[in-house]
């Protein structure tokens, strides 16, 4: 018996054994149990993914002896001619092979006569944007009122390729790539029935290279079965298909994760005496430092495709640790550097040196990180100098010399001094210091440091409404107060206006870009503005922000204005003849603010 593989063998027979497209056979088998299934389909999608299949299926169903039913029975003369493809009044056409007009008009009349056993006839054609345009016009008539007995089936893998005169007749349905635990699942299950050993992780790189079609899944499952004897390890199917194991993808994120440069190197030197191309090896780090930064920000299923199941936990593991600040950092350089390894004449070589310039960054620090830092340090700063005030008056009198005025002047005081000798030096003793007593001035010395000055005292209010003080005058002091103890915060409300709130609260508008006016309403900047504001009228207030968006456009003009300015003034003849008279340079350009 002629060897079947392994893609046609266990080719699906009804819409419960198609793999991957339920919202699809959901649907048409809802529109077979209720009697509204349209007369033109049009199944489009990536290839390998079930669309032919699907029309077959379809066919069956609609041709069936028990039918139309969303279940045929396969077992009546018109399910099994279409199994066998052998069916009088289904035509499988290639709309590669058959695109010309004259193709079109033969099949246009042949569909008046009526079928020959089965209640309907039935066209699928397959890729059927191959159609010219000649034969895509000459469809067009019957495609939109065909005979009753008629039904057409298209499939294609490019529907915009087809005309929107044809789209627009047609029901259409997409297929979707096929999710890799659902090839992995269907591959093991196939593998049982033909009584292959098979691990999952190597059913995980061959579903990872059919890239979400089936058909390549089993295409591939078949060569390793004729590649091999016994059962398959991890190891053979990497040396038949030349892809990447994921364990080494994962020894080597962890790796640049720690700054082991030398195991990096082992790595690289490892896969590439395997015979791995250097350039899809980049490639594959590249997706999978994208899949670690999609795991890190919690991205849903959809997003890692590509991606097994029990591998989306290993990478959670290894990212646990790991700022997405980093992770984003890494990818970012890897994006960098492909054009290197790309067009490089030493892809290997150009590989080593972009894994080292990433080891030679340093770790990003977020924006909001980098605030709060500063805003620490700038606290520690006011704290010591706090505590340098703090110091007793005595403590920073004894590191200063004191002079006692009640000691006697030495008798060479009254003496004339000579020009040509110099006065000799006075000789005194200076007494203990319990014994002496601090001068009138000295005790009037402030005990303030020398170079640090505390900050204001402001006086609380008792209520908003205060008489003696405008809400805007308060504002201004409650920002005058920000200023000293959260600059980045009085940063947002540079161009700010409070007013009073019939709640009597404070209303504050103000005007910032959106990073500002985000890092403003974030909940500890909230809660520091209402502290601040408590504090200073001394009773609980009510406070409510209304950010406005800061309007680019029209320093974007400014800024183009002056561009133009400039580029004038530069061309300008008598700039030109003053600079070849004094042979001089521009060193700047101001413009002038018109009164």
């Amino acid at each position: 018996m002629t060897y079947l593989v392994l893609a046609r063998k266990y080719r699906p027979q009804r819409f419960e054994d198609v793999v991957g497209q339920e919202h699809i056979t959901k649907a048409l088998g809802n529109a077979l149990t209720s009697g509204r299934l349209a007369h033109a389909i049009l199944l489009s999608g990536p290839r390998g993914t079930g669309k032919t299949t699907i029309a077959r299926i379809l066919a069956k169903c609609v041709n069936c002896e028990s039918g139309p039913t969303a279940t045929p029975c396969n077992t009546c003369r018109s399910c099994m001619e279409i199994t066998s493809s052998h069916a009088a009044d289904v035509f499988e056409i290639d709309g590669a092979s058959n695109n010309k007009v004259d193709n079109v008009r033969e099949i246009r009349e042949n569909a008046h006569y009526m079928p020959a056993h089965s209640p309907y006839k039935i066209y699928i054609i397959d890729e059927v944007h191959m159609l010219s345009d000649s034969a895509f016009n000459a469809l067009l008539k019957i495609l939109e009122e065909p005979p009753s007995h008629v039904k057409f089936f298209f499939a294609t893998t490019e529907p915009n390729k087809i005309p929107i005169t044809i789209l627009s007749r047609c029901q259409r349905h997409d297929c979707r790539r096929v999710d890799i635990d659902a090839i992995i699942n269907h591959m093991a299950a196939l593998c049982q029935k033909e009584n292959m050993d098979i691990s999952r992780e190597g059913l995980t790189l061959i579903g990872r290279e059919a890239d979400g079609s089936i058909r390549d899944a089993l295409s591939l499952l078949d060569l390793i079965i004729t590649s091999s004897s016994g059962p398959i390890g991890t190891e053979q199917i990497v040396n038949v298909l030349g892809g990447l194991d994921q364990q080494s993808l994962f020894e080597m994120s962890q790796a640049v994760f720690d700054r082991d440069a030398g195991k990096i190197i082992g790595i690289i030197d490892r896969l590439y005496d395997r015979g791995h191309h250097m350039v899809k090896l980049f490639s594959e780090f590249i997706e999978h430092f994208r899949n670690l930064l999609v795991i890190k920000l919690d991205g849903g299923p959809r997003a890692l495709a590509n991606v097994a199941e029990f591998e989306q936990q290993a990478m959670r593991d290894q990212v646990r640790d790991i700022p997405k600040t980093r992770i984003n950092q890494i990818l970012d350089m890897l994006f960098k550097e492909e054009a290197s390894v790309r067009f490089s004449a030493q892809p290997r070589l150009a590989m080593e040196m972009a894994f080292f310039r990433i080891l030679q960054m340093p770790p990003a620090v977020s924006i909001d990180t980098l605030i709060e830092k500063m805003d620490a340090l700038k606290k520690g700063f006011q704290e010591a100098a706090a505590s340098q005030q703090s110091l007793p008056v005595s403590a920073s009198i004894q590191e200063a010399p004191v002079i006692n005025r009640d000691i006697p002047s030495s008798p060479q005081a009254d003496m004339p001094v000579s020009h040509d000798t110099k006065p000799p030096a006075p000789e005194y003793s200076a007494p203990a210091m319990e014994q002496q007593t601090l001068p009138d001035e000295v005790k009037e010395i402030p005990t303030q440091p020398l170079f640090s000055s505390p900050p204001p005292q402001h006086t609380k209010n008792t209520a908003i409404a205060a008489p003696d003080e405008p809400v805007a005058a308060s504002w201004e002091n409650i920002l005058a107060i920000m200023a000293e103890s959260q600059p980045a915060l009085k940063a947002c409300f540079s161009d700010s206006t409070a007013t009073k709130s019939p709640s009597d609260g404070l209303d504050i508008t103000f005007t910032a870009s959106q990073y500002n006016i985000h890092f403003a309403q974030k909940p500890g900047n909230r809660d520091l503005l209402q502290a601040l504001c408590n504090d200073y009228f001394g009773c609980e207030i009510k406070i409510s922000l209304s950010p406005r968006l800061l309007d680019s456009g029209a320093s974007r003009m400014k800024k183009q204005e002056a561009r133009r300015l400039e580029t004038e003034a530069l061309s300008h003849p008598l700039v030109d003849a003053a600079m070849k008279l004094c042979n001089g340079k521009i060193v700047e350009i101001k413009l002038l603010q018109e009164a």
